[in-house]
């Protein structure tokens, strides 16, 4: 065995390692590996099938992260530890954030930007969608009602690793965070005539059957959004863009 298969062969046997402790968090491909460096993760390993590339592409695409991950970085064999590889062939595993944490972050007040709350969600990817326009929005976070977990890998991908620029955790009805509630229905009053609260909670329903009976019912607010008559619906990533924009809280520059 070479020396180049015998660091292969280390790195696979160190990631699978650390799979096995448990608490990590996939970070798969490029993009969400610089994100979750740049907002502070505890990125544990990153391995690579071409190391050169990945920091070639840190140096063209993200200098302030170059460093770090170059410290990280390790020759790997990533059709052996993913079932599925991404085109810019890295991978990492990083520490989820405690859930104690989140839910304190969650619950301080004042709060100075809304948390996004979505209702019994169906598509990994459009989960992953909204957190990343939360996190661009500066919203406080993102919570799930239901049995989909926001930390799936499939969401943190579609998230391109925003999870750690913001809040995200999972609650029932009697766990959400305190604020006005203000649930994305039909019947409700149309967005142009209200102010959004730094405050509120504002809530989406899931993508085929809209706001829960039991939502809906605690909600302070029933808001809806301008459509076209006859046209069903938004995507859910679309109507937390479009609310999120009218709320238009100022984004935190740090």
């Amino acid at each position: 065995m070479s020396d180049a298969d015998r660091a292969v062969a280390e790195t696979v046997r160190r990631w699978r390692e650390s799979a096995e402790q448990g608490g990590l968090v996939l970070l798969d491909g490029f993009h969400t590996i610089k994100h979750a460096l740049r907002f502070g993760a505890d990125v544990t390993i990153v391995a690579a099938d071409d190391p050169a590339r990945v920091r070639a592409l840190a140096a063209e695409l993200a200098p302030d992260v170059e460093e770090a991950l170059a410290r990280l970085l390790l020759p790997g064999d990533l059709k052996v530890l993913l079932p599925r590889v991404h085109p810019t062939g890295v991978a990492a595993l990083a520490v989820r954030p405690d859930p104690d944490a989140a839910r304190a972050a969650l619950e301080r007040m004042p709060r100075t930007s809304p948390v996004v709350v979505l209702d019994n969600p169906r598509n990994l990817g459009n989960v992953g969608a909204v957190v990343r326009l939360a996190a661009g929005f500066g919203a406080t976070g993102v919570v799930t009602r239901g049995d989909l977990d926001p930390w799936h890998p499939n969401v943190v991908r579609a998230g391109a690793g925003l999870h750690y620029a913001t809040t995200v955790d999972r609650v029932t009805l009697d766990t959400l965070p305190p604020g006005p509630l203000y649930a994305l229905d039909p019947e409700g009053e149309d967005i142009r005539a209200l102010t959004l609260p730094d405050d509120a909670l504002l809530a989406f329903g899931s993508e085929r059957h809209g706001i829960s009976p039991e939502l809906r019912a605690r909600a302070d607010h029933l808001v809806s959004l301008p459509m076209r008559p006859q046209v069903s619906s938004y995507n859910l990533a679309t109507s937390v863009a479009m609310t999120l924009f009218h709320w238009g809280g100022p984004v935190d520059p740090a």
